[in-house]
């Protein structure tokens, strides 16, 4: 195959790509969407790891410092 047609093979698979839109389904997204807004059990889980995360670097902070020990 020469190079004019690799080229231009290469040239509409990349427009064929471009173009290519599959169908949406519009009604799972604002099912997932949904989903997430009622949710607030996440958000304490992360609350938690930060209060754990604070306990962690105080303590390191009182081990590091010798007026405090």
């Amino acid at each position: 195959m020469g190079r004019g047609r690799q080229k231009a093979k290469a040239t509409k698979q990349a427009r064929d790509m471009k173009y290519y839109s599959p169908a949406t389904d519009l009604s799972a997204l604002e099912r997932e969407l949904a989903g997430n807004r009622g949710s607030s059990h996440d958000d304490d889980q992360y609350i938690d790891d930060a209060d754990t995360y604070a306990d962690y670097t105080a303590d390191a902070q009182e081990d590091d410092d010798p007026r405090l020990g």
